[in-house]
């Protein structure tokens, strides 16, 4: 437990980026945590930070050593987790990182199907976009990630993946609603919301767009795919999300979607994974293959 502790101190140090904003956040003095901080690289023989002109960030042993640390925390959960299994009671925490159209519907349906039936587990729910997501495995700062096209997956184990084209969301006496698929140059013209650049959907039309030479400008760009779900109930725009992200059929109150031709733009991929090689706690084990059953059915 005491290498946890020093993983504490370590991470706030880095998160501060000096030894006295740190301190003050861990209610002990900067000499205090000075000392412990020149004890520890005594004991390694190696520097844990390199020192600036204006703080301190990870050297290259530090950074070793803090991802063994994190790795033994995660063994420590996952036993833990065991140890209650020896119980009967299934508890345990779950940690998911994921893109914004699981948000919505998805995750809060398998969760609370799970939590049906394990009270006693509870969840981390943290967004993240498909580079973020990954280097949160990496960390050990979630057990399992669920990701639009990540960027990658070198390091990470696939467990599930889903087939995820893109649709188009409009009101429904939009004059492109009358169609059943809709190709890139149907969209001239017409005002469009997008994604912006660092979401998948945005990187798979932008790649589309220079593919077939058709040029579309957004009106409006934005980083929330609630704002681009439920504006164009305001005016005759034209907006974009996945599958997994949109209410289920007969619940979009006056919208409609229709998918983007597969001639056009290939269906993205929905990836569920974990950090290659780690052993998940048992909650999150169990979680993650209640998700794979459940991406399995997205896909049929």
């Amino acid at each position: 437990m005491a290498s946890l502790n020093t993983l504490t101190f370590i991470e706030a140090i880095a998160r501060a980026g000096s030894i006295r904003a740190a301190a003050e956040g861990l209610a002990i003095t900067s000499t205090a945590l000075n000392r412990r901080l020149l004890a520890l690289e005594r004991e390694l023989g190696a520097p844990v930070f390199e020192r600036l002109p204006r703080g301190v960030r990870l050297s290259p042993a530090g950074e070793l050593l803090v991802q063994h640390i994190r790795s033994q925390r995660a063994d420590l959960d996952r036993v833990r987790s065991q140890i209650a299994d020896l119980s009967g009671e299934r508890r345990g925490h779950v940690r998911v990182a994921c893109s914004q159209a699981l948000l919505p519907y998805f995750l809060p349906r398998e969760i609370a199907a799970y939590r049906r039936a394990h009270p006693l587990v509870t969840f981390d729910i943290a967004l993240r976009d498909r580079e973020r997501a990954e280097r949160a495995l990496v960390d050990h700062e979630a057990d399992i990630a669920l990701v639009l096209e990540p960027v990658r997956l070198s390091e990470v184990q696939v467990l599930a993946t889903a087939a995820q084209p893109i649709h188009a969301v409009m009101c429904e006496g939009h004059p492109l609603a009358a169609k059943a698929e809709l190709r890139l140059s149907d969209f001239v013209g017409h005002p469009l919301g997008m994604p912006s650049e660092p979401y998948a959907v945005r990187h798979m039309m932008d790649a589309a767009m220079r593919r077939s030479g058709v040029a579309l400008s957004p009106s409006i760009t934005s980083d929330s795919f609630e704002f681009l779900r439920n504006y164009p109930g305001l005016e005759p725009m034209v907006t974009f999300q996945i599958p997994i992200g949109l209410p289920p059929a007969g619940a979009m109150g006056g919208l409609v979607s229709r998918p983007l031709s597969v001639r056009d733009i290939p269906p993205g991929v929905l990836y569920l994974a974990q950090l290659r090689g780690r052993s998940l706690p048992v909650a999150a084990a169990n979680f993650a293959r209640q998700l794979e059953r459940a991406l399995e059915g997205a896909a049929r």
